[in-house]
């Protein structure tokens, strides 16, 4: 009978290092994809850095020296550029944090949560920011051109404009995606 006892403590024992071998396997394999799913969004947040700091000069080249606008447009537009810069960074600070993946699962969570909403206020702000650029960029061009010209360059103008916006909210959703599953995951670890 002691004999059966003492096995019986053996194999609980086994079965409870398994089990925490398991709990660690599985914990790295979520940290992994969450770590995966961050590194999705900071690429494209370091591709958002780069246009829009490779906005400003080009903007200039762009827009007062080949097509002749005012000044103007390019001072509001890098504005605009150096707001996006700002923000973005901003808001990828709490993905770039080292403690983020090693940390108490909880805090790492609020930090993603928080990103999430700064990133989804953005189009609060730039949507209508980046339309107002385009309203003043064509009412300037209204001015300089006389003929009906102006109205194959706003209706291109428009087409462009309508292409970039399905583009960004394409990137913006990706990015959206892309939290929600880092959450689900934290959330997933953190319940068992």
């Amino acid at each position: 009978m002691d004999t059966q006892l003492e096995e019986m403590r053996e194999q609980m024992n086994t079965l409870k290092k398994k089990l925490e071998q398991q709990e660690i396997i599985n914990d790295r394999i979520i940290r992994k994809s969450i770590r995966h799913a961050a590194s999705n969004i900071n690429r494209r947040y370091t591709f958002v850095y780069i246009i829009s700091l490779l906005m400003i000069p080009y903007g200039y080249w762009a827009f007062v020296k080949l097509n002749g606008s005012s000044i103007g447009v390019w001072i509001t537009m890098s504005i605009l550029m150096l707001i996006v810069f700002g923000y973005t960074l901003y808001t990828g600070r709490y993905l770039r944090a080292n403690d983020l993946y090693n940390s108490n699962l909880i805090d790492a969570r609020q930090k993603v949560a928080k990103a999430k909403k700064l990133d989804s206020d953005w189009l609060k702000f730039g949507i209508p920011a980046g339309l107002l650029w385009i309203i003043y960029f064509i009412y300037d061009k209204y001015q300089q051109i006389s003929d009906d010209s102006f109205w194959i360059f706003a209706a291109s103008m428009t087409i462009a404009c309508i292409l970039g916006v399905l583009i960004g909210l394409k990137i913006h959703y990706r990015n959206q995606d892309n939290y929600q599953e880092i959450v689900d995951q934290i959330e997933e670890l953190t319940q068992e």
